[in-house]
């Protein structure tokens, strides 16, 4: 018979028996006695069983040198001074109790000294080492994973220490089988060192410091949109008597943020900006970010800008094609117009906010698209919709299109192709928003459109897209008198009385 005896038992567990068909008695017998060794138990019993189970009717003998070469690999173990159990935290950093609550940021604050295991390793074969053990390596912003081994004797100097995380080593047998399996042929050992790293706030994720600071219990938000060297932050209520510590936080540890702000208001719907509460840092709102290649200027605090945006504008700029024609009626500061004209379409950009039509002319000089892109400060509804990227709004305006020209013309290919944004709160916001723009039409667009999710903006609110080509029932009409839109689309729309000869 094959016996794993582990004693003294650890938690009552009791010796296992292995009787493999076939096997003489008293074939092979490894004891541990260490209860540190146990941590080495399931790897040593999954190689003995593998083995055991596919050489069990070959012989004693086949299972006897299994049985052994499996033992082998326990005994170095046995002059290893493995950290246990109980001594190895789960997690790493536990904050002061004196954080929690805290106001004023006061860094000194967050300092600790925690033991992580460590390794140590010849200089030697260091770098392979480090390699090989990448997953199971300390990792924690400004902490180094290799450092001097503290030991005073002469060959110390042959060493270095390498940290381990301990989350995922607390004993020898943590290790991977490839890692090790790579000790092994590195010739290091397994045994593990108790080192003392002193953790302050620069240690500290963002996430840490927030969870030590905030209530128990409470949501820690650490997300924010970044605009150049602007961190914008949307907080909650719980989290404003923290907002400035927050905000000192988000630009500690976030490089290139010099400031902070957090949105006090709703986005207005007339020039689409929102009132902001500066949190930490300068306040500087001129902003300066580069998108899909394009670099833009603006004053954050006073125009419309959504990095999250990024991808929709380049999908759509990427539909225009050189020599075709663009008018951008909500252009803002010309994240469509700009990348368009550089694209070789000629752009007609507009935006009612005073602000915003400023800076679209400067990033229009910035980018050397002038010569391509009129601007204008006008009201959109007095100019013809094609980009209408006013969600809240854009649905509205497309009434302006009914009637608007009122010579047919001899083919469908130069009507224009429009992109009208929404938000919809609706089970199916792709048949809403075809319904919506139909009713506000006057004209159905069911099989006549193609429908683009952008983004969800909140619990049950979509961001969408309807994308459509101008039917000319509606642009041309022979100057007979609109009606206002029904609730509900019209299945077909009544034709226009023809022009007479």
């Amino acid at each position: 018979m094959s016996v794993i005896t582990v004693s003294p038992p650890l938690h009552q567990l009791a010796p296992v028996a292995l009787t493999p068909r076939g096997a003489a008695a008293g074939a092979a017998v490894v004891v541990l006695t260490d209860p540190s060794k146990v941590f080495c138990l399931c790897r040593v019993l999954t190689r003995i069983l593998t083995s055991v189970q596919t050489q069990s009717s070959v012989g004693s003998s086949c299972v006897r040198r299994s049985l052994c070469a499996a033992a082998a690999l326990v005994s170095p173990l046995k002059r290893t001074a493995a950290l246990p159990l109980s001594y190895m935290e789960p997690e790493l950093y536990r904050a002061p109790a004196a954080v929690r609550g805290m106001i004023s940021l006061d860094r000194e604050a967050f300092a600790q000294t925690v033991t992580v295991p460590a390794l140590r390793v010849p200089k030697g074969v260091l770098n392979k080492v480090v390699k090989s053990l990448k997953k199971s390596t300390i990792q924690r912003p400004g902490v180094p994973r290799v450092l001097q081994d503290k030991d005073k004797s002469s060959e110390a100097e042959d060493f270095r220490l390498v940290l381990l995380d301990p989350h995922r080593v607390s004993s020898p047998g943590s290790f991977s089988e490839a890692e090790a399996e790579a000790l092994r042929s590195f010739s290091v050992s397994e045994e593990l060192q108790r080192y003392e790293l002193r953790l302050t706030y620069d240690n500290l994720k963002t996430e840490e410091v927030l969870a030590a600071v905030l209530p128990e219990g409470q949501d820690v938000t650490s997300a924010f949109s970044r605009v150049g060297h602007i961190a914008h932050m949307n907080l909650r209520d719980h989290q404003l008597p923290y907002r400035n510590l927050i905000g000192q936080v988000i630009m500690d540890k976030n490089p290139g943020v010099t400031c902070v702000v957090n949105k006090t208001n709703i986005i207005d719907s007339t020039y689409r900006n929102f009132k902001m509460e500066v949190l930490a840092g300068e306040e500087n709102m001129v902003a300066k970010v580069k998108e899909n290649g394009v670099t833009y200027e603006f004053d954050f605090s006073r125009v419309y800008w959504n990095p999250r945006l990024s991808t929709e504008h380049l999908r759509v700029v990427q539909l225009i094609k050189r020599g075709e024609t663009v008018f951008d009626v909500f252009a803002g500061v010309g994240p469509f117009a700009v990348p368009a004209a550089r694209g070789g379409a000629n752009v007609l950009a507009n935006d009612l906010n005073p602000e915003s039509y400023r800076w679209l002319q400067h990033n229009c000089k910035l980018n050397k698209v002038e010569s391509k892109v009129r601007t204008f400060n006008l009201d959109a509804k007095t100019k013809v919709h094609v980009v209408m990227n006013l969600p809240a709004l854009a649905l509205e305006f497309l009434d302006a299109f009914r009637g608007l020209l009122h010579q047919d013309p001899s083919c469908d290919e130069n009507l224009p192709t429009v992109y009208c944004y929404g938000f919809s709160k609706d089970d199916s916001p792709e048949k809403d928003m075809v319904q919506r723009a139909s009713s506000s039409l006057g004209f159905s667009l069911e099989d006549r459109c193609s429908v683009h999710f952008v983004r969800n903006v909140a619990p049950n609110k979509d961001m969408m897209c309807v994308r459509f080509t101008l039917p000319k029932e509606v642009l041309f009409c022979g100057g007979q008198e609109q009606t206002e839109p029904s609730e509900e689309p019209a299945s077909k729309r009544q034709k226009c009385e023809e022009p007479t000869d």
